[in-house]
């Protein structure tokens, strides 16, 4: 016989009380990356073995030195309690002073950066600290999804700007309707992109910033994987001004650090203010020996290049075996991914299943699962996502296998 909870307990399940989520929860879809998860357990569940290429989680470990770093700030901060919201000062330091070297820009490490836990989090939350509910956030499409369900759990409203090649793979400024901008908070872009693997250039990140300033939008740049690219290094935002600019940025790709969620925010000091006084409300910082790994891995190069690199390889790789395979020629400018195009008449599902032969087994993301608003988008251009985060010798199996398997229609 089984038991209701009320039954054996006296208290009322949410099952018993009909009670399936919040108004919040019931808007959002499955995360994209959750859905990748299950598809690849399930193949698993099967006694297959799929490689997963939907995750950008790095296979590589992290770097030793910061390893080490971090367990003896574990050692240091024995009883140290609480970090401060905002980060060590230590830690903001260090960040200002690696931006300082990276990009130029002076950063004042007191009111102008904060840490947040790994750059998901500061993008899914900051629009508790800056919109009204009704208020527009304009959020590029295909485009990381915080962006959106952010927006829709602050009670605001994503505005899809799509981007595919007859964009540049950047938000088309002059087609963002005047009543969209008008109604705008904030306006999101992802420099290098994910997913395309496009870079922002200096004179796009002006025009762009420009644009928001003058219709008091705030301009938020996620920076993510401004040290994963293959040519010239990426720009940032903050290199046009801080006035009106904020920019995301984490340890996650630049030092395979997606396990410490570790990143910051930094920018205009009167945005930065509301967004401190979120976080202070939202959880107590990042963990003490956490910020000294982060320390640690600011204070080296060498490590980085030797990952862009890898990664230089594995793009090498996938884009010569899709090449082979027939499909056409989609190389990244930067980022973690390959956003390889489908031949004309064949779906984003249609390839990301094709990936998924049992010859093959590479499980990808198709473009379907990460666009917002499917009205603004034609199958022409339909793309899959493939993380080159694999082994080495994984990524080899596998671009062999699409090289001499992978079939379409």
């Amino acid at each position: 016989m089984v038991f209701g909870l009320s039954e054996v307990t006296g208290m009322v399940s949410r099952e018993e009380l009909n009670v399936v989520g919040s108004k919040r929860i019931l808007q959002i879809g499955t995360y994209a990356m959750a859905a990748v998860k299950e598809r690849t357990e399930a193949l698993r569940a099967k006694g297959l073995s799929p490689v997963d290429f939907g995750m950008g989680d790095p296979s590589a470990p992290t770097p030793e030195f910061i390893r080490r770093a971090c367990a003896e700030g574990i050692e240091r901060h024995a009883a140290s309690g609480y970090p401060p919201f905002s980060g060590s000062l230590p830690f903001r330091q260090a960040v200002s002073d690696w931006v300082k070297g990276r990009f130029g820009v002076t950063l004042d490490a007191d009111s102008e950066i904060v840490s947040s836990v790994g750059s998901k989090e500061s993008i899914f939350h900051l629009p508790e600290a800056l919109i009204d509910p009704g208020d527009v956030v304009i959020c590029p499409d295909p485009g990381y999804p915080p962006y959106a369900t952010g927006t829709l759990f602050a009670e605001g409203e994503p505005h899809y700007a799509p981007i595919h090649g007859g964009t540049d793979f950047l938000p088309d400024l002059d087609a963002i309707p005047d009543q969209i901008a008008e109604r705008a908070r904030i306006f999101w872009l992802t420099t290098p992109s994910s997913p395309s693997g496009r870079v922002a250039s200096p004179e796009y990140l002006k025009r762009w910033v420009e644009w928001c300033r003058q219709r008091n939008i705030v301009a938020c740049s996620d920076e993510a994987y401004s040290e994963i690219y293959f040519d010239e290094p990426p720009h940032t935002a903050l290199e046009q001004g801080k006035d009106g600019v904020l920019v995301f940025n984490s340890l996650s790709k630049r030092s395979a650090m997606t396990g410490y969620r570790v990143g910051w925010v930094a920018g205009d000091p009167q945005l930065i203010a509301p967004y401190r006084k979120l976080k202070a409300n939202i959880d107590t910082g990042t963990p003490w020996f956490i910020q000294e790994a982060a320390i640690a891995a600011y204070s080296d190069e060498e490590h980085v290049a030797q990952m862009r690199e890898g990664y230089r390889k594995r793009r090498d790789l996938f884009v010569s075996a899709f090449e082979n395979a027939g499909l056409p020629r989609s190389e990244p400018e930067a980022s973690l991914y390959v956003w390889q195009r489908a031949p004309e008449g064949v779906t984003s599902t249609g390839l990301a299943e094709a990936l998924l032969d049992e010859k093959i087994l590479a499980v990808t993301i198709p473009s379907a699962a990460l666009i917002g608003d499917p009205s603004q988008h034609g199958p022409e251009e339909q793309y899959v996502r493939l993380s080159m985060v694999a082994s080495w010798d994984e990524s080899e199996q596998i671009a062999t296998a699409i090289a001499e398997h992978l079939r379409l229609g």
